[in-house]
């Protein structure tokens, strides 16, 4: 796909001048999906494959447990250890809405049961380490690591982001590890974590102004008046 105004203005000043306007519109973003702890998290992340992050929230409002609290009426699942002892058809079960449920819920008893035998039982703190653990890629292992720790490695990529990346004309590649690099190589290493969920609410924020018919905060810049 072609930007019609994408070479108007040098790609690197267009990110720079894209960051600021993103950073004024979006100053709070955040990463959207509920969690309690660091496997918690892991879990969420890998339920938001191919799911809007409120229809995880809805189902891990139901089963997550909090910390000393009680595992009546679904909520059980705190710890490694509780994830790694899950049955396959009972999580299969309470995670059904999410979609694609027998091999999410049979990553994330993988999950649990590597994290558990061979990091002792805490999530790893390296990109290296997270992705060998079944059903994390890059994009998981960079919300996780980010969330977790502050470790930033990179840019997760998921939809919007892609969108993003190819309507502002900063790639051309529909490869997310392609589309990352490209990215890192315009946007400062400090505004990584955040750059993710700054434009996944500018996304989500254009689509309604595209129902509404209002331009794009953003038209000027990477010349799509629908993003």
């Amino acid at each position: 796909m072609k930007i019609k105004n994408a070479t108007i203005m040098p790609q690197k000043k267009r990110a720079t001048t894209t960051l600021r306007h993103l950073k004024i519109a979006y100053p709070k973003s955040k990463i959207a999906l509920k969690f309690g702890n660091n496997i918690q998290l892991l879990v969420a992340v890998i339920l938001s494959a191919q799911c809007t992050d409120k229809k995880v929230n809805e189902v891990t409002e139901k089963i997550f447990s909090t910390k000393g609290g009680s595992a009546s009426g679904g909520k059980k699942y705190w710890s490694v250890e509780d994830f790694a002892n899950a049955k396959q058809g009972v999580l299969e079960r309470e995670i059904h809405s999410t979609g694609f449920f027998r091999a999410k819920a049979k990553n994330i008893i993988g999950a649990a049961r590597m994290i558990q035998n061979d990091f002792g039982g805490e999530l790893p703190r390296t990109m290296l380490e997270m992705i060998h653990i079944p059903g994390v890629a890059r994009k998981t292992a960079n919300i996780v690591l980010g969330n977790a720790y502050g470790v930033v490695e990179g840019i997760a990529v998921d939809t919007h982001v892609k969108r993003f990346a190819r309507v502002c004309g900063f790639s051309d590649s529909d490869n997310p590890v392609k589309i990352e690099q490209d990215l890192m190589k315009l946007f400062p290493k400090k505004e990584w974590l955040t750059l993710t969920y700054r434009i996944i609410d500018h996304g989500r924020d254009s689509r309604k102004k595209e129902h509404k018919h209002e331009p794009c905060a953003l038209r000027d810049i990477c010349g799509d008046p629908k993003f």
